[in-house]
């Protein structure tokens, strides 16, 4: 029988020692696996997802109890997501999504809902939100509801139909995005 080291001996040179085959059969498992990758000059831009937005925008139109609307955006803007959801709760209804990388490389989405205005926001926030602001864009008053550190977002109803943009672009982007989608005309499924 193998003799106990003296307790004197036992210090944290001894866990290292015992910990490096754990570590390198991780890192010969992540490499087999080829979930890691090696990058010195720190993480690059992958490839942005594309969605078919017309598809998205059509099939919404079809489905959903209310009108929408396609906007023209700029050139260079991808849309790269588009999703469908119920905002639950009192107040609450359907919403269609499609989201945009900016050509600065923003993200920027245009949400439209028959929901009612807070909990629409409430929603799309994660949790409660206060108005801090009006943005009149072509004749049609966004309310605006923002704070400290978060991401803006601007409200509008427009023929009986909600629209609300929110994202990390800058407040060019929210206008031009609120222009082109006062002026779309609703799609006809």
């Amino acid at each position: 029988m193998a003799s106990k080291k003296p307790r004197i001996l036992e210090d944290n040179k001894d866990m290292v020692w015992s910990l490096v085959p754990l570590v390198l059969f991780c890192i010969i498992i992540a490499g087999i696996a080829s979930q890691c990758t090696f990058s010195p000059g720190g993480p690059t831009q992958g490839p942005i997802p594309s969605v078919d937005i017309d598809a998205a925008l059509n099939y919404d139109a079809k489905e959903l109890g209310f009108p929408i609307r396609k906007p023209e955006v700029p050139e260079g803007w991808t849309p790269n997501s588009g999703s469908r959801k119920v905002v639950t709760g009192d107040g609450g209804g359907d919403s269609s999504t499609v989201g945009f990388i900016t050509t600065n490389g923003s993200y920027i989405q245009l949400t439209q809902s028959n929901a009612e205005e807070f909990p629409l926001v409430s929603y799309v926030a994660g949790g409660q939100r206060f108005a801090t602001g009006v943005e009149d864009i072509d004749g049609h008053t966004w309310n605006v509801f923002g704070g400290e550190g978060v991401e803006a977002i601007w409200v509008t109803d427009i023929d009986g139909v909600r629209l609300l943009i929110t994202g990390a672009a800058p407040a060019e982007d929210f206008t031009t995005l609120a222009r082109n989608a006062g002026q779309a005309e609703p799609i006809v499924p």
